[in-house]
């Protein structure tokens, strides 16, 4: 009988497929990157309702003033008119 090898996955070998925190900033626990990075990512995670999105459900995020107003604005118009 074949005995199964299981191996730890360490993700892509290849560097150009991950992701270079010294081109970042890192402040402490916290790291700096550029919105188009990780929307793509939390987009897919969303649609394939990934199960650790919820453990960050509570995590706060530091955005922009522009960016926030422009959510809000955003928030007000998609919604359904009365």
């Amino acid at each position: 009988m074949r005995s199964n090898h299981l191996r730890v996955y360490y993700g892509p070998q290849d560097e150009s497929s991950t992701v270079r925190l010294m081109d970042n900033k890192i402040k402490g626990d916290n790291v700096t990157v550029p919105l188009m990075e990780v929307l793509p990512l939390l987009a897919e995670a969303i649609r394939s309702e990934r199960t650790w999105l919820q453990d960050f459900a509570d995590d706060e995020i530091n955005i922009s003033m522009d960016l926030y107003e422009v959510l809000l604005a955003y928030q007000h118009y998609r919604r359904p008119s009365a």
